[in-house]
């Protein structure tokens, strides 16, 4: 349930306009703190998250996320700041790493990336503390902050990857404690039954709720989870984390090959905050097919198009062999454009211009 400061900092957020409804439904989730910080409460099994409050989390992913990792858009960095440390060089933050797994592809590379996010990180904050207190980390006080990663995945298939760095080290065996290593921690979505998101009764648990709809079972399981337990946690939920929810959910039914019309009539369930009622007049969906349907129709456009491009190849190589042709036997331009205008079924415009294009001087 939201906090006192949650709902006192909900009256002063400002709507969040985001025009790019494809965006992962896990990046529209982190970007915000109050739904981060329900996430970080309900799935990270550490004593000082139970008392963390959103304006305790600052998002710092513009600083780190692009200078890493050019290709990746949904990973994110939150910095959560601690009460102040009585360390000479000042309050030491408290960083979360979470990068987001939202396709259904197992990462085995997961590790690694959260290897080099670390280091950056440790660079950076030497930097900034060298700047601010020359040859302080070669002291013995000194110490970086302590970095927490997350993986957050929303994927079907069963996650296979360890979540050890030193599995992806070659014979780090024979180092043993001499070989970098490092744990993280892993919030598998598909690991957490209906009915345990559903009695955490936050704005977060619905969202996961909804980001495990692939399947149409997903949905008849949905269908069946008590609708008075669904429709209370959006009862008092602000039009601000309403619209958010609602982003959420638009992005993940396109996702799932959902047709536009039906995807908006299932929003304006959300809007109405009838959650119980989402899926009781939709008829039963196999996703799975829908998806193997539009694959087949795209592949059979594609084929399509590319048949039309041969013919229309070799139509303008045979109108060009003609026009040669009528030329070398000492045929007039306009003879050859009614020719070509017959011959080809074009207009006489279209026919002109390929004899003016063809025609050798």
């Amino acid at each position: 349930m939201q906090t006192e400061k949650e709902k006192s900092l909900l009256k002063k957020a400002p709507i969040i306009k985001n025009q790019k409804i494809r965006d992962s439904s896990s990046k529209i989730i982190f970007e915000d703190n109050i739904l981060c910080c329900q996430f970080f409460r309900d799935f990270v099994d550490l004593p000082f998250m139970k008392d963390l409050q959103p304006e305790d989390i600052e998002d710092v992913s513009n600083r780190y996320v692009p200078l890493v990792s050019e290709e990746r858009n949904c990973d994110t960095v939150k910095r959560i700041n601690l009460p102040k440390n009585a360390d000479k060089y000042g309050e030491i933050p408290f960083y979360i790493i979470s990068l987001i797994e939202h396709k259904s592809q197992v990462d085995y590379n997961v590790a690694m990336q959260m290897f080099r996010y670390i280091t950056y990180i440790w660079e950076d904050y030497q930097k900034e503390a060298e700047k601010r207190h020359p040859g302080c980390s070669k002291k013995k006080g000194f110490r970086y902050p302590p970095i927490l990663p997350i993986v957050y995945y929303e994927g079907k298939e069963t996650w296979t990857a360890s979540c050890e760095l030193k599995d992806r080290i070659q014979f780090s065996e024979i180092l043993g404690k001499y070989s970098p290593n490092f744990t993280y921690l892993m919030v598998n979505l598909q690991g957490y039954s209906n009915e345990m998101l559903i009695e955490l009764g936050d704005e977060i648990s619905l969202v996961m709720l909804i980001n495990k709809i692939q399947t149409s079972e997903d949905i008849q399981h949905f269908r069946n989870l008590p609708a008075q337990k669904i429709e209370a946690i959006l009862k008092n939920t602000p039009e601000y984390l309403v619209d958010i929810i609602i982003k959420v959910f638009r992005a993940f039914m396109m996702k799932l090959n959902v047709s536009e019309t039906e995807t908006e009539e299932l929003v304006s369930k959300v809007k109405e905050r009838k959650m119980g009622q989402l899926f009781e007049n939709m008829e039963k969906m196999d996703i799975q097919a829908e998806r193997k349907n539009t694959a087949e129709a795209k592949k059979q456009l594609a084929a399509a198009i590319k048949r039309m491009e041969e013919e229309t190849t070799r139509a303008e190589k045979g109108i060009q062999q003609l026009i040669e042709t009528c030329q070398e036997l000492g045929a007039t331009k306009a003879s050859t454009i009614e020719k070509i205008q017959k011959g080809f079924d074009l207009t006489p415009e279209e026919a002109a211009e390929r004899v003016s294009l063809f025609w050798k001087i």
